[in-house]
């Protein structure tokens, strides 16, 4: 059995939604703690009593450190605080013998147990960026990606997990600041502060935006696990914004237009339970108008807009 914890909002439900149908699809023993941060998303996954999940409220979760910071942090800036404590949360209330956490918006194209397995004795799994060149951040985003890490129930992954936590508690902004940004600058020395830390090695693990310019997806050499669909954007103007990172036709193929369907799929089941509420996080009509610093300093390296009508990603 393997135990994967995620995190997220109404805005990203049916992205969570498609990465725990996938993880169904391709996993033969697995379970999902689901941590839904909004009462909407609460009300509607208690609903929906998924088979192979279990669904915490933010009410069961949050303890007196995390409530003390709440009201500092942005939404998101809470969340990327809370992914540490999600983790243990887990781990000690459900007496896991580890626990592998899940970016929302990741999304599986083959069974993820071989990347846990890759760590064979060591405690804790993280996953490097794997930038493209022109693409690399590393310095202000990090080298590693806080989206598929795994931490063991003994003393060194329970060592560097409330260290995290720690860290994450005291300092977790959207801001690159002495050294840190986010909960993700916090892995870059972990390799070296801590024992039993393994870099993921298999490249069919990590794939995202950033990276997928080095790999010929098509190819009957490469094993893709999983992407990370990152600033995948949905309009109200039925537009879809893919990132502003360079992607070819094959891309679009093989990971975009199945992605795409799989939303809408989940939309339109969603619809006949409640059709008043959007829980796919629709935003303005204009893709280009964001306030995340990030995505600015993106587009100014990058220049690159992938935007499509959706009903050109949902067809054949």
């Amino acid at each position: 059995m393997h135990n994967y914890c995620t995190l997220f909002d109404s805005n990203y439900l049916t992205r969570g939604l498609a990465m725990y149908e996938s993880l169904k699809k391709h996993s033969d023993n697995f379970h999902l703690y689901i941590f839904s941060f909004d009462d909407k998303s609460h009300k509607l996954l208690k609903i929906l009593n998924l088979e192979f999940a279990t669904v915490i409220s933010l009410k069961k979760f949050e303890d007196k450190e995390l409530l003390k910071v709440k009201g500092d942090r942005s939404a998101g800036e809470y969340c990327w605080t809370c992914t540490p404590s999600t983790i243990k949360y887990c781990i000690e209330s459900y007496n896991l013998d580890a626990c592998t956490y899940l970016d929302a918006d990741l999304y599986f194209f083959s069974n993820p147990a071989v990347l846990i397995e890759e760590m064979d004795e060591k405690s804790v799994l993280i996953t490097e960026h794997r930038y493209t060149d022109q693409y690399n951040q590393s310095a202000t985003s990090g080298i590693y990606c806080v989206q598929f890490m795994t931490f063991k129930n003994n003393e060194n992954g329970m060592k560097v997990l409330n260290w995290w936590r720690d860290a994450c508690n005291d300092w977790c902004y959207a801001r690159f600041e002495d050294g840190k940004f986010g909960d993700q600058k916090y892995l870059d020395d972990w390799t070296s502060r801590f024992d039993g830390v393994h870099v993921l090695k298999n490249l069919g693990g990590g794939v995202a935006p950033w990276n997928v310019q080095q790999y010929y997806l098509s190819s009957k050499s490469f094993h893709l696990i999983f992407y990370h669909f990152h600033n995948y954007k949905i309009f109200k103007n039925n537009k879809i914004e893919l990132g502003n990172y360079k992607l070819n036709k094959n891309d679009i193929e093989i990971l975009y237009k199945p992605y795409t369907r799989h939303l809408h799929k989940i939309t339109k089941e969603l619809i006949k339970i409640d059709s008043k509420n959007d829980y796919n996080g629709i935003v303005s009509n204009k893709p280009f108008h964001w306030k995340d610093p990030l995505r600015k300093l993106n587009r100014k390296i990058k220049g690159i807009y992938n935007i499509f009508d959706e009903q050109k990603l949902l067809g054949e």
